[in-house]
């Protein structure tokens, strides 16, 4: 059984967005918010919030979009978010 990949975005305390995959978005944020784990960027920005999540259908699919979703501007991946947040889908 295939494990499903997520694309996420989370807003740390000092409102600066961390983008990156995981196959369990709740573990994953937890981990964000822990004392011993998560991203070294996170670390010294916590609390952060998920604030955006994509499934994805492979991790190859994952990497590529968390690549692209990286290269964007701070306010393109605004309009991301806010985007996601409106579609009720």
């Amino acid at each position: 059984m295939a494990a499903n990949w997520f694309v996420y975005i989370v807003r740390c305390q000092d409102q600066t967005l961390y983008t990156g995959i995981t196959t369990d978005p709740k573990e994953r944020l937890l981990a964000h918010n822990s004392k011993t784990t998560g991203a070294k960027y996170t670390r010294s920005r916590r609390p952060v919030s998920l604030v955006y999540l994509e499934e994805s259908d492979s991790r190859s699919h994952a990497c590529k979009r968390e690549y692209s979703i990286k290269k964007m501007t701070a306010p393109q991946k605004e309009a991301l978010i806010n985007t996601k947040a409106g579609d009720n889908s």
